[in-house]
């Protein structure tokens, strides 16, 4: 029989998407304005089977979305 396998998450870091992002890449974009500006792309997915497969991924690695509000 396995030996159970003992797991303790490291990883609090909750990483946060402000949307919304950058529509198109731009030359001198950092690598992080990049990223950023992919994961609110696949935040605006139309299809809502593939929007309800992001946001599982999203919560599993601690990546959560948040709009920007009017001041």
């Amino acid at each position: 029989m396995a030996a159970t396998i003992e797991y303790q998450k490291l990883m609090t870091e909750i990483v946060f998407i402000n949307l919304p992002g950058p529509e198109e890449p731009t030359p001198g974009m950092s690598g992080g304005e990049l990223l950023h500006g992919f994961l609110a792309e696949l935040h605006r997915a139309p299809n809502q089977e593939i929007k309800n497969y992001i946001n599982l991924l999203s919560s599993k690695w601690n990546v959560h979305y948040r709009e920007q509000r009017g001041n």
